[in-house]
């Protein structure tokens, strides 16, 4: 390094990666900054520059400088390994400036500290770290050690996981080439221990988040779900709370979409067959909506994930944060996942719920391309990573159907959109696809019924649920909702009776 170089290098003044001392008399303090430099993107510590007037004037150095230098670099842990540069200067003969450079933080390395103390960079300004910061990458540093996904779910036992969703979950893997097909007929807890959610035979946080129907522990299971009336929150249409696990939750949420976002579709086949797609598209929610669930931030036991409908905007936000090397910016990038619970992640990965890691964002972009809808932004907030999609006037409706959240029954018509053909009954609008799907296995009775389901089993909540790989729960809500809304009757006891289509 030479005096040109010095000069280049502070050619505009300190800033987020530079710091100038005027001696080394300032040692201490210029600690603090390496410490915040290793811990945020990295920087130049140079010392023998008065600040602002940014004059070189550099200063004697000798062995016991030298001594020094090297026992305040000896307090920062881990231990790094710096090059310190002497640079003669020209103008004070016998003057050196004294030049470090600190590398940047990577996900998953230990943060470091100096003298016990961890310090980061907020700008240009030099702030210890906070606890939350450090706990949060400690955990990084060691997830398997650390991570709220990987401890014991005290309360929670095996008999708690719902196995439906889990042998949905191995059913769909290795359909997917991700899971061998011999674990179709393994015990569920071999699977289990094999996606590291099991912990000496107790189901792990991560299990119960996944699978678990025994969340009286998890007052953070939760999704808050409302549609406002214009672009604030001053007032509410509707305004729902779905609890559960996982699949729960990302039912309860694509349902939401379903019941406030704008459909429209097209007669194929001449048959009651439509193809239909939401305002924006039913991909790029439901993957912003599984990342949502997936990576939130699951020890925060106050916060919950939500879904926001107002008339120019939607928005999904959860508690967490972006990994350093992700920004709101480069995350439509290629880019390497960071997944904040890995083993979650890896869980929904095996079971195709996920693709390749880091694709997420690419693939909810590729989504709204296709259909021609603008591309979501991404935001952190408060705590809080919020994904939003513009709405475009047109979609905006302003007539709703009134919802009862308690009985779950529809007491109003649904406001159907004008490209409706008139030839399909209009209450079969409001369906999503998962009622689609049970509306056309009422209609054709047990034809085209999966191999998963008996050839001659009658078209029940079970066998639906079987199919549909959700809970039976949730697929008796959607017989209660289609039977409310006129769509299909039942005929006979609960028992013995049967579904049947309104014609």
């Amino acid at each position: 390094m030479t005096i040109d170089n010095i000069n280049t290098l502070i050619v505009a003044d300190e800033s987020r990666t530079l710091e100038l001392k005027k001696t080394t008399g300032e040692l201490k303090d210029g600690m603090h900054t390496a410490c915040a430099f290793l811990n945020t993107e990295g920087g130049w510590l140079i010392f023998g520059i008065t600040p602002k007037s940014l004059k070189i004037i550099g200063q004697k150095v000798t062995d016991n400088t030298q001594q020094e230098i090297a026992q305040a670099l000896a307090g920062l842990e881990p231990m790094v390994d710096v090059k310190v540069e002497y640079v003669d200067v020209p103008a004070y003969p016998g003057n050196k400036v004294i030049a470090m450079h600190f590398d940047g933080w990577v996900w998953g390395e230990h943060p470091h500290t100096y003298n016990g103390c961890p310090y980061y960079k907020v700008e240009s300004t030099t702030k210890v770290m906070p606890q939350t910061m450090y706990d949060e990458r400690i955990r990084a540093h060691k997830p398997l050690q650390y991570a709220w996904e990987g401890q014991t779910a005290d309360e929670v036992s095996l008999s708690d996981l719902n196995e439906k969703h889990i042998r949905g979950c191995i059913r769909l893997g290795v359909e997917g080439g991700r899971i061998p097909a011999s674990a179709i007929s393994a015990p569920i807890e071999e699977t289990l221990s094999k996606w590291k959610l099991l912990k000496n035979g107790i189901p792990t946080n991560g299990a119960a988040m996944l699978f678990s129907d025994n969340i009286d522990e998890y007052p953070q299971f939760r999704l808050r779900m409302a549609r406002f009336v214009g672009t604030d929150k001053n007032e509410f249409i509707d305004n729902q709370r779905a609890e559960g696990n996982f699949f729960d939750l990302l039912d309860a949420g694509m349902a939401f979409f379903f019941k406030h976002l704008n459909l429209s579709g097209k007669i194929t086949n001449h048959s009651l067959q439509r193809q239909e797609q939401l305002e924006i598209p039913y991909k790029a929610l439901r993957e912003t909506l599984i990342n949502s669930l997936c990576h939130r931030q699951w020890e925060k036991y106050n916060l919950t994930n939500s879904i926001a409908i107002y008339d120019d905007r939607i928005e999904i936000a959860n508690p967490g944060v972006f990994p350093p090397q992700i920004t709101p910016e480069n995350i439509k990038k290629p880019h390497e996942s960071y997944p904040y619970n890995l083993k979650i992640a890896e869980a929904l990965y095996k079971s195709t719920f996920l693709e390749s890691w880091g694709s997420g964002a690419k693939r909810i972009i590729d989504a709204c391309d296709r259909q021609g809808v603008e591309e979501p932004t991404w935001k952190w907030d408060s705590g809080f990573i919020i994904v939003t999609f513009k709405r475009h006037k047109k979609s905006i409706k302003y007539i709703y159907k009134k919802y009862d959240t308690e009985t779950e029954t529809v007491t109003e018509s649904v406001n159907v959109p004008v490209n409706v053909p008139v030839n399909i009954p209009a209450n079969l609008s409001k369906l999503n696809d998962r009622q689609r799907n049970i509306y056309n296995a009422i209609k054709n009775s047990t034809t085209n019924v999966p191999v998963n389901v008996p050839v001659n089993a009658p078209v029940n909540a079970t066998n639906l649920a079987i199919w549909l790989n959700v809970s039976e729960k949730t697929i008796k809500r959607d017989l209660s909702f289609m039977q409310s809304a006129g769509i299909i009757k039942r005929v006979g006891s609960d028992k013995t009776g049967h579904w049947e289509v309104i014609k």
